[in-house]
């Protein structure tokens, strides 16, 4: 069989191969879990200017031994303004148990400042100007959020806001 056009069934071939494990490496990371083992995924390490203080760094090493809550967000994404005042009011009423921290995915620092201070959010926030930890963690739509054991492992990962119920179950179990 003869193909017209520019491409080659063997150049077909590997990209829809490529695209297939990048849907896989995706599926694992956001999973939690490594296929077929049942152990959890360790976190990728990050550290970040805080929003509002640039010479302060925010880095997940800064939470060793604590389980943390990390949300990725900005100012413009519509369902990030529903669950940014439920993750200000859980973390008033976990500090200490629980760390939450904000990743400001690619937004303007005045804009995100506005934004947390609109709902209350006083928790730790990176700056992620060009969504480098966004890429680290697969996050390519807003908001997302990764529930992390003690250990620093991804035990939970939820797409879209969050509600209160997975908060509260969360800390729960």
């Amino acid at each position: 069989m003869k193909l017209r056009g520019r491409f080659k069934p063997s150049t077909i071939i590997v990209a829809v191969a490529g695209v297939f494990l990048a849907i896989f490496a995706v599926g694992v990371l956001t999973s939690g879990t490594s296929p077929g083992s049942g152990q959890l995924l360790p976190a990728q390490p990050f550290s970040l200017g805080e929003l509002g203080h640039p010479s302060t760094q925010i880095s997940l090493s800064g939470y060793a031994g604590r389980p943390v809550i990390v949300n990725f967000f900005a100012s413009w994404c519509g369902p990030c303004k529903q669950e940014t005042p439920l993750l200000a009011r859980f973390y008033r009423s976990h500090h200490g148990q629980v760390a939450v921290v904000g990743i400001d995915d690619n937004d303007r620092s005045s804009k995100a400042l506005a934004f947390l201070q609109e709902h209350g959010a006083d928790y730790p926030v990176g700056v992620d100007p060009q969504a480098s930890v966004a890429t680290l963690y697969g996050v390519g739509e807003l908001p997302q959020t990764f529930f992390l054991n003690a250990k620093h492992q991804i035990v939970h990962h939820v797409f879209g806001a969050l509600t209160a119920r997975e908060l509260d179950s969360w800390t729960s179990s």
